[in-house]
């Protein structure tokens, strides 16, 4: 049964798939899939630095777009929507691209850049800058909100997982298979 975004059913069944996913996945968690989102989302609401550096008055999702390669078994692009309202983490969820791409901040790369990104090789902000990373959105409210960007992207490290370089073929195989079962049962194309 496909869900429609936006509807409490929805929310369910993807709250219940990645508490299971979670309980049933061996850890390190691979990057991107459920399981390490909900280990994010579980981090940052939890997390009092982001907390105490989070902007008061920020309002506004954002989005970040990992871009499709099959070499890593992502035959899809990936929209990340995390729902950051003033100084809290509401949600973290994986959602179909029409509502990814209408988050207020969309930030768009490769999965080699986010790779960097998590690694701490390339700072977000900066790798926007550069045009190495690609917004949409308000840039200068962005660079406004740097503490808060840099700390969600330490707490992904902390969080910890396995990177795209480091899966074995059969890890590509999860991912391919994890993303289109997610594709179907939640409509996330």
């Amino acid at each position: 049964m496909a869900y429609t975004h936006g509807t409490p059913e929805w929310e369910a069944a993807y709250v219940q798939k990645t508490k299971e996913r979670m309980e049933s996945q061996p850890k390190p968690y691979i990057y991107f899939m459920p399981e390490w989102v909900g280990a994010w989302e579980n981090f940052l609401k939890a997390d009092p630095i982001y907390k105490s550096v989070a902007l008061p008055d920020w309002q506004g999702a954002v989005v970040l777009h990992v871009q499709k390669n099959p070499d890593f078994g992502v035959d899809q692009d990936i929209y990340v929507y995390l729902d950051l309202h003033k100084n809290e983490c509401r949600s973290i969820r994986i959602v179909p691209s029409e509502y990814g791409k209408k988050g207020a901040y969309v930030i768009t790369g490769s999965i080699e850049r986010w790779m960097a990104v998590g690694k701490k090789q390339l700072d977000v902000v900066k790798g926007m800058m550069q045009g190495k990373l690609k917004l949409k959105g308000n840039l200068p409210a962005i660079v406004r909100a740097i503490k808060p960007a840099v700390r969600l992207v330490e707490a992904a490290a902390e969080v910890g997982g396995s990177m795209p370089d480091e899966w074995s073929p059969a890890q590509i195989e999860t991912v391919r298979k994890t993303i289109k079962e997610l594709a179907a049962e939640f409509n996330i194309d």
